[in-house]
Formats: C-alpha cells, structure tokens, sequence
C-alpha cells in the first residue's frame, strides 16, 4: 500500500512540473505567465557586436536596457542558441527586439548599426 501511494504522490508530481514547462519550453509561474531562464552570462556574439538575424535582415544589439517583466514580451524564435523577444504591445514592423541577459533586464536591437 505505501510504495502504491509513493508512486501516485511522484505521479502528480511528474504531471505538474509537465504542465509547467508547457509545450514551448518555458516555465510558467502560478498564474500561467511565462518564465524565460537567464543566461548566465550574455553570448559572445552579443558582446562582440554582431547582428541577430530575422526574418532575413541584421538587427544590432544597443546598450539600451529595458526593464521588462517575462509576461510582457513574447517570445519570437531562438538565434545561435539565444531567445529573442518583442514586447507584446509591439506589432508590425517592429520597431525593437530584444534578449533576455538578467532577471527582468532585456538588451535592445535595432535595424540600425553605428561603427
């Protein structure tokens, strides 16, 4: 009996980490809102000043930073191993992406490079 309710205790708990990466890869919290992981460290590429391609044209990482929450940006697609967001009241043509380097902390890329 106690090895039946053992496995049905690690059952629910297998089911609700499940349910709380989700389908796409990402944690979400209680409320359902996503959790995109902090890198421990930025991409060399980031730091070295190279472009983020999408959608076939180079966007340039800034030193602008904004301060975001994970629920306010959505999350476009993974480049060299690196997510890229908008923020979610942002449409098309967008005018920023950006990827996540802290908690709450997202660098900015334009379309626009400056040697």
């Amino acid at each position: 009996m106690r090895s039946k309710i053992h496995f049905f205790s690690l059952c629910s708990c297998l089911v609700m980490l499940i349910s709380a990466v989700g389908c796409n890869g990402t944690l979400t919290r209680a409320g359902g809102s996503p959790h995109y992981p902090v890198p421990q460290i930025e991409a060399q590429w980031i730091q070295d000043g190279e472009p983020l391609m999408f959608e076939g044209e180079a966007w340039y990482p800034k030193d602008d930073v904004d301060v975001l929450l994970d629920d306010e940006v959505y999350l476009l697609g993974e480049y060299r191993g690196v997510q890229f967001f908008v923020e979610k009241v942002d449409i098309r043509p967008y005018h920023r992406l950006r990827t996540k380097f802290a908690a709450n902390r997202f660098r900015a890329y334009s379309k626009e490079h400056h040697d």
